[in-house]
């Protein structure tokens, strides 16, 4: 690396002028160096428990998908089971779902621990 140091009044070093190749150069490799930093993060947190999950279910949340629904088909429960979990009838989970029903702030709750979810992953938008 050629670079062109130009210092200030006292001499002491205030500045440093580089071709923009390898200014791109060092650019480049302090990205990948976060890259293999942040990997070396991810990597840690699952090998300590943290839940990682599917594009699929991403896609699904992403698309708009009512979350109640999409994340009780992830942990692989009917709507009845939930609605039992929780404390409701199927029937109350079918319309939540659909949207033909909202949700109490203590049923989110519920919902959310049945789940195993945070209660912010269970509301739209």
């Amino acid at each position: 690396m050629n670079a062109q140091v130009i210092a200030d009044k006292e001499g002491k070093p205030e500045f440093a002028v580089l071709p923009w190749a390898d200014y791109q150069a060092m650019i480049d490799r302090v990205e990948e160096l976060q890259d293999i930093v942040d990997a070396e993060h991810v990597s840690a947190a699952i090998q300590a428990g943290e839940e990682t999950f599917p594009q699929e279910l991403v896609d699904r949340l992403i698309r708009g998908e009512n979350p109640i629904k999409v994340w009780r088909e992830y942990r692989g429960m009917t709507a009845a089971s939930l609605a039992s979990s929780v404390g409701v009838t199927s029937s109350a989970i079918s319309q939540i779902e659909s949207g033909k029903r909202g949700v109490s702030l203590n049923l989110l709750k519920k919902l959310a621990m049945a789940l195993d979810v945070d209660m912010e992953d269970l509301v739209e938008g």
